[in-house]
């Protein structure tokens, strides 16, 4: 208790009201895309520009096929919408995302944005009902594309959006650190930001034009939809339940088994809520799974009479603008931030098992900071392996003989040493990737520089010698060559690879000079095979190309590759010259290695 909802959100609370009001004013603009208002803060400098989005309840504009109408997001778009394992790019729903794009593409939209940002003023997307997703789409745009002048990043007020992300999404929102730039008021009963957790059939159409009957008024009122209520919480709860086995630990392959018999709704919350309980008081959650515990468990019947509470979740989408007046006017706000209050989950009206849910999805983030502190402290270990690599290779190129090569060859004592640190950092490295898979550390791991820094000098320095250990036993008969994205390949050095590439804003693919040696090794190996033919050339001239810029300008590759009795240098030079485009570029670099050594 005590502080208020813009303190809780960083937002002054004299902006919330006049952005609610214009919200449902745009959801019924039938001429604007959008509109735009501006507001002055009392006792503050700053001003504010709200850009408030048009909705629609016309049923293609929600629903259609498959059952939940996802689709990939489009990474052109939203680079930072995908998981940096393997769990590919973020899912949403494809009506919200194409009416996005229009408004995007047929509007004034980025004009308005660039105008406000040059004149230093808070932008703040938002959206009533359907135009929730739409203002959602719209702060992560101007997120992924922020003016270099720019000091406020945009800010995202939906009010009874239904949820239209999956888990991929919330989880990129919140390792960018945005989350916070997201804040979604939900009424307890109303069922719209429920809808999306059940598949399409006739009863969403028809509480559609319900609601559609309701906002236009030249269209005749139809009688409530009736039976809808159970069927959507019914389909909710079977998607709250599997979310809180995987919460509290149930790794019953019997799970998987229902989720093929039952359509679950891939769609699931992101960013900061706050719930209306109805008698004044806000609750503030920002725990995600604790969210879509609470939008299921306080929309339950209990000893309610159905007919009322579905009567209910209809009107309380219509009424949040008295809701919230009554609310800032009292501004009794509880944060579940740091543990539920009993109090406010009465409130709620959560039941013993809801209880139990949120209390699983609160250990759950424990555990993701315990495993973080675990990671930590296993850094000091990854350290001295990796300070016994560093000694490992310093030795080989006393002998003149790169590490690589003497790793491949295993005719030293030094080899064998090696080999040991490699596997033991494999098992601390594939350790860490599991709990990523399953999203057991906090979201905004692999964006951290410790992680990334250790992580790549990890690649950089062990890879080759995964990749010496591959081609020594010629493992590439039984799976295939050793590239970037195959079965050869751990899918450790992938997951840190994309985690630079990422931090740098690069391209998929660009920071792979860990795996030079493999492209080395293949090239001989395909040559031997099949001559010189165009994709050959066009391979050995890319790695010529990658050669020079790794080692002469971003300094990625060492220069024990360019050791005269190197496997690289051997073979390079056995290459007929016209096929050696950068011949004398190359040449140059081997020199000049060998003079810098005194040779």
């Amino acid at each position: 208790m005590g502080e208020t909802v813009g303190k809780l959100i960083g937002l002054n609370d004299e902006v919330i009201s006049p952005t609610a009001s214009l919200a449902m004013e745009a959801h019924n603009s039938h001429s604007k895309p959008f509109l735009v208002k501006k507001i002055k803060i009392r006792h503050d400098h700053l001003s504010v520009v709200v850009l408030a989005f048009r909705g629609s309840m016309l049923p293609n504009d929600w629903f259609g096929q498959p059952p939940f109408r996802e689709t990939k997001i489009d990474t052109n778009k939203f680079r930072s919408l995908t998981s940096l394992n393997d769990r590919g790019d973020a899912v949403i729903n494809g009506s919200f995302f194409r009416r996005f794009n229009t408004v995007l593409e047929q509007s004034s939209l980025v004009k308005e944005v660039k105008k406000a940002v040059a004149k230093k003023k808070q932008v703040v997307f938002s959206g009533y009902s359907s135009a929730g997703p739409i203002a959602i789409l719209a702060t992560l745009y101007f997120l992924e594309n922020l003016e270099p002048n720019q000091i406020l990043p945009p800010r995202c007020l939906t009010f009874g959006s239904p949820l239209f992300g999956d888990q991929i999404f919330g989880h990129a929102l919140r390792r960018e650190g945005w989350s916070d730039y997201f804040t979604h008021f939900v009424m307890k009963y109303d069922i719209i930001p429920r809808i999306m957790l059940s598949p399409s059939s006739t009863e969403h159409e028809q509480i559609l034009n319900y609601f559609k009957s309701k906002f236009d008024r030249k269209t005749i009122n139809p009688a409530p939809p009736i039976g809808f209520y159970l069927t959507v919480t019914g389909n909710a709860s079977s998607v709250a339940s599997y979310e809180a086995c995987h919460l509290m630990g149930c790794r019953n392959p019997s799970l998987d088994i229902i989720k093929s018999f039952i359509e679950l709704s891939p769609y699931r919350p992101s960013g900061t809520y706050i719930f209306c309980t109805g008698n004044g008081n806000l609750v503030v959650v920002k725990n995600p799974n604790a969210v879509l515990q609470i939008l299921i468990h306080c929309a339950e019947l209990g000893e309610s009479n159905a007919a009322e509470v579905e009567k209910r979740s209809m009107d309380e989408h219509l009424a949040y603008l008295s809701e919230l007046k009554e609310c800032l006017g009292m501004q009794d706000v509880v944060s579940l931030d740091g543990g539920p209050a009993a109090a406010t989950l009465n409130d709620l009206g959560l039941s013993p098992q809801a209880m139990l849910c949120l209390q699983s999805a609160e250990e759950f983030e424990n555990g993701r900071s315990r495993n973080q502190y675990q990671i930590r402290k296993n850094k000091d270990k990854i350290e001295v392996e990796l300070g016994k690599m560093r000694k490992y290779k310093e030795n080989s190129e006393i002998r003149r003989v790169g590490y690589y090569d003497s790793f491949k060859l295993q005719h030293e004592d030094d080899d064998f040493h090696a080999n040991v640190s490699r596997l033991q950092l494999a098992g601390i490295w594939d350790e860490i990737e599991e709990t990523l898979k399953e999203f057991e550390v906090p979201d905004d791991f692999e964006r951290k520089k410790e992680f990334i820094e250790i992580g790549t000098e990890y690649r950089r320095l062990v890879e080759p010698l995964d990749i010496a250990n591959f081609y020594r036993h010629s493992k590439d008969k039984e799976t295939g060559a050793y590239r970037i994205i195959s079965e050869a390949r751990p899918d450790r050095y992938l997951f840190i690879q994309r985690w630079l590439e990422h931090h740098e804003k690069k391209p998929f693919g660009s920071r792979s000079e860990s795996l030079f040696w493999a492209d080395v090794e293949q090239l001989g190996i395909d040559i031997k095979k099949k001559g010189y033919l165009q994709e050959i050339e066009d391979r050995i001239h890319q790695l010529e190309r990658n050669l020079i810029a790794w080692i002469d300008v971003d300094k990625s590759l060492d220069k024990d590759v360019l050791l005269e009795n190197s496997t690289f240098v051997k073979w390079w030079r056995a290459l007929p010259p016209q096929h050696k485009p950068e011949s004398d570029r190359i040449e140059k670099l081997i020199c000049d290695n060998e003079k810098a050594a005194g040779l």
